[in-house]
């Protein structure tokens, strides 16, 4: 089977029909989205809490992110939920279904960046971290579409005959036109359209796992000659796992899991200044489509799981002596003499697809090497090592263990999945350039045909820069890492400090955030190899220091505009002084609804962990680990249920 032929004519209708539909939503919408900015950004909070819950499990569903975590799962099983602790697991939903998301709510603002004026007032020091915020976010997308890029190009170069950089290219250049044209509306209408395509390949890909599948012994013993890892059908995270070449930062499961949380306790704690939730009626909204959000992500599990063990049945047929793999990719060092490790995709890629175009010696020898039957698929799946490329697992499944038709309906739903993340990403990084950079400093008084031909010039510049920057990394689970525990770590303690203490001020966010992004980009410059753990500590550090010394040594914020915001959001933490002031009827709503909040929250996590931890086990036939996932995931929502959601009021909680 060459690159030309994995999609038969059903394959090429249902995409065919994919792109129309798209195409007919991007010109549909985007009357309702050139209407005003507010239109553009939130939708003009007249979108359903429905609708924007199920447009968040979209945004959080992308291709490279399911490449990865597909990885992870393939190499360490069920376990491998818990290094996506670091950000996969999405582990921040409980704190924006809790709490951050109603107190940005509260706020009335229309982004994340107009909210720091809200919290510091419009003086120097709230204009400068208005706009620091602006650069976080924009810089922060451009790194996520990078991700999004090289998932999409790896991911679609196993199928057609091109390089991963054409192939994403393509890919972007059909998001980007209906992102620009529809906006808000645009990510969340053509979420709801692609969320019911996802669902059609979760429900395939999980059923076909567990009913192909032999019982968990035979998994188990197949797992373990593929990984070498011995206990692959558990549910319980081990001290040390094993893992391969390249992978070796992650042995020690516990620590880095226990790691992973407490980086994911302190991003939550600052979450919230999402579109969905500006876009929300009310508090009690913010928490629905917060609570609809999280189980949505549910399915995105037993499909990742199903990929992984179809994966292991894959390898174990198409690969029994994997050493060969070690000599395929000494063969390609030697005839590539300097390839570099990002440069390895494109070119495994083109041998494979087009071998009559290279040196017919080393197609020879590789030929030779894996046998001649379906060496391309084999070497499809060689890494820069030598070894299983488990990042290849996700695209290797789809191309040789599903049928023609289904092949063609379940790369259109990874598509659907990254186009929805890529749209999520733009739509917030172009609202916060347009609203708080533009309109804010260039030009205060322009009109909103301007200011939308201004947010398409916007999509299109962080669109391209994200594809450059794409050119220069390594793999998706490189630019992942970094930007959850490296950039990421950069703005954690500004975005922090910002909702729990008074004290806090514009210049210590602007400044923490300023030399947090500085200190992150530097560790990349000077440090690459500095593991994820060091990442997050140095940049963590040098942000919390900075942060908290430039707020010290600038004055505090405007009383009134403390008071008003406090009023208005009611956030606990150090805010003593201002809590003093409410009457001893409101004192005491206030601490009540601070104290169901924080109580659910462990509750909250642990319902959200076995929520995905659950339906793996029972794809894989292990069935006491999930009876007991089950139980804890049932006992958490029922506390969950008891000490929050019952007594959570129909609107607002302070009308």
């Amino acid at each position: 089977m060459t690159a030309s032929n994995y999609f038969g004519t059903t394959d090429y209708i249902f995409m065919g029909l994919y792109v129309l539909v798209l195409i007919f939503l991007g010109f549909y919408l985007k009357r309702l989205a050139s209407r005003s900015l507010d239109n553009y950004i939130t939708g003009g909070k007249n979108i359903p809490w429905w609708a924007m819950g199920i447009s968040g499990m979209a945004s959080f569903l992308d291709l490279a992110g399911t490449a990865v975590i597909v990885s992870f799962l393939f190499l360490l099983g069920p376990q491998g939920l818990f290094v996506e602790f670091r950000g996969g697991a999405v582990l921040v939903l409980p704190f924006m279904m809790l709490w951050t998301g109603k107190w940005h709510r509260r706020s009335g603002c229309l982004t994340g960046a107009q909210w720091n004026i809200y919290r510091f007032g419009d003086c120097w020091g709230g204009r400068a971290s208005q706009f620091m915020g602006v650069v976080a976010t924009v810089l922060t997308t451009i790194g996520m579409l990078a991700y999004l890029i090289i998932g999409a190009g790896i991911f679609l170069s196993t199928f057609l005959p091109y390089p991963p950089e054409y192939c994403s290219l393509a890919l972007l250049v059909m998001a980007t036109l209906y992102t620009m044209m529809s906006g808000f509306y645009g990510v969340i209408f053509t979420d709801l359209f692609q969320v019911c395509i996802i669902l059609v390949a979760v429900v395939y890909i999980s059923v076909k796992a567990f009913t192909d599948v032999g019982n968990v012994g035979e998994i188990s013993q197949i797992a373990s000659t593929v990984t070498g890892n011995p206990d692959w059908i558990s549910g319980m995270p081990k001290w040390n796992v094993h893992v391969p070449q390249g992978y070796e930062v992650y042995k020690h499961l516990i620590i880095f899991a226990s790691f992973y949380l407490v980086r994911t306790i302190v991003a939550g704690l600052g979450t919230g200044a999402d579109p969905r939730y500006f876009g929300a009626k009310n508090d009690r909204e913010c928490g629905k489509l917060s609570m609809l959000w999280t189980v949505l992500m549910t399915v995105r599990w037993p499909m990742m799981i199903g990929i992984a063990v179809m994966g292991l049945y894959l390898v174990n047929d198409l690969l029994p002596e994997q050493a060969k793999l070690k000599q395929a990719a000494s063969l390609i060092h030697e005839a590539h003499p300097g390839t570099a490790k990002p440069q390895w995709g494109a070119l495994v890629s083109t041998i494979a697809n087009t071998p009559d175009q290279q040196d017919p010696a080393l197609v020879a020898s590789l030929k030779e090497l894996l046998g001649g039957e379906k060496w391309s698929e084999k070497l499809n799946l060689l890494s820069f090592e030598g070894t299983v490329n488990p990042e290849k697992i996700l695209s290797a499944v789809l191309m040789m263990s599903v049928a023609e038709g289904m092949r063609g309906v379940l790369v259109i739903a990874l598509v659907a999945a990254a186009l929805s993340t890529f749209g999520s990403w733009v739509n917030l990084a172009t609202g916060q350039f347009v609203n708080d950079f533009y309109h804010k400093w260039i030009r205060p008084k322009a009109g909103t045909r301007e200011l939308i031909f201004a947010s398409w010039g916007t999509v299109v510049g962080i669109v391209t820069c994200s594809f450059l920057f794409s050119l220069t990394l390594e793999s998706i689970n490189d630019i992942w890492g970094w930007m959850m525990m490296g950039f990421g770590a950069g703005f954690l303690v500004p975005l922090l400090l910002r909702l729990y203490w008074w004290r806090f001020n514009g210049a210590g966010s602007a400044i923490g955030t300023l030399i947090g992004i500085a200190a992150a980009i530097i560790q990349r410059m000077v440090w690459p190899e500095l593991s994820e753990l060091w990442q997050f500590v140095f940049v963590l550090t040098v942000g919390f220091c900075a942060s908290v010394v430039a707020a010290l040594l600038t004055a505090p914020t405007d009383p009134a505009v403390l008071r008003k915001m406090y009023l208005e959001t009611r956030p606990f933490g150090v805010w003593g002084h201002l809590k003093e002031t409410l009457s001893p009827e409101e004192r005491a709503k206030t601490t009540r609804e601070h104290r169901q909040d924080l109580a659910a929250l462990p509750f909250a996590m642990v319902w959200q962990t076995t929520l995905f931890l659950a339906p793996m086990l029972f794809i894989i036939h292990n069935w006491q680990g999930f009876a007991v996932a089950a139980t804890l995931c049932a006992g958490s929502f029922a506390a969950m249920w008891l000490l929050w959601f019952r007594h959570q009021p129909k609107g607002n909680f302070y009308d």
